[in-house]
């Protein structure tokens, strides 16, 4: 099988560029090829979903992605920069500075008030306290949560708890906030209410790429990119998607079946 090569829609610089990757792991004579070959490119401004079975490698990529794990062949680069050839404390600053994370179970520390959650990403780099907690209360006043900034997670609802981790990831205005199924621990209503701040996010120019199974999360993008077997199996606009269009407009019968 051929990888098939994902497009771009029109737009400004590449911001994320994969070339043939591939990753493989090894336990003993188990031998397991998670990514077969991936070319695949997203503008800045982007907002991509990437959907796919257990199975289908959308969390290897997105480790790499993330900077959290290296092809094993193949080239990443992020804003122009190779990636692959990058020092762990490279990675790591890379990581800190430039992409922001979104997870499915929040990460929040416990101990930690809201505030003080948002401020850890902060704590890296070379800025003065005041100007942490003035970025980390700014940060807290564009998801609405700007009269909960001193309680702690097991004072706040899943919804907040989420609120928290999407203003932990963008408070150093990352080049790209890669969410793995953010509304997956959440009610329908408040996970809509979660995706209307990544949709206003995104409004303001932030790129996204978000994991999701959920064809109606998929839909708020702009693209979705499907993964089958280590490869991208299709790479669509949202409205030309099957299932996305078949949850947009409720429609039983996907385009383009007989």
């Amino acid at each position: 099988m051929t990888a098939l090569h994902a497009k771009a829609v029109p737009g400004p610089d590449m911001l994320v560029r994969l070339e043939n990757v591939t990753k493989a792991y090894c336990t003993g004579t188990l031998h397991v090829q998670a990514l077969d070959g991936i070319t695949l490119r997203i503008a800045a401004g982007e907002y991509v979903a990437i959907m796919g079975a257990s199975g289908s490698g959308k969390s290897t990529l997105m480790n790499i992605l993330g900077c959290l794990d290296r092809p094993t062949t193949g080239a990443y680069f992020l804003d122009g920069r190779p990636t692959s050839r990058m020092t762990s404390r490279e990675l790591a600053h890379i990581r800190n500075e430039c992409i922001g994370f979104v997870f499915q179970s929040f990460e929040l520390l416990p101990r930690l008030t809201a505030l003080r959650n948002v401020e850890l990403p902060l704590l890296y780099s070379r800025t003065g306290w005041r100007e942490c907690r003035a970025a980390a209360g700014g940060a807290l006043q564009r998801v609405g949560l700007e009269g909960r900034m001193n309680h702690r997670p097991s004072e706040l609802s899943g919804g907040q708890r989420q609120r928290v981790a999407i203003a932990r990831a963008i408070v150093l205005n990352p080049s790209v906030l890669l969410a793995d199924e953010p509304t997956g621990n959440l009610d329908s209503k408040t996970g809509d209410e979660i995706l209307d701040i990544f949709d206003a996010i995104h409004a303001q120019g932030q790129t996204i790429v978000m994991v999701t199974h959920e064809p109606d999360v998929a839909r708020r993008a702009q693209r979705v990119i499907r993964m089958r077997d280590g490869l991208v199996s299709s790479d669509l606009p949202t409205e030309k998607d099957d299932v996305c269009a078949v949850a947009a407009t409720g429609d039983p019968v996907l385009k383009g079946s007989k």
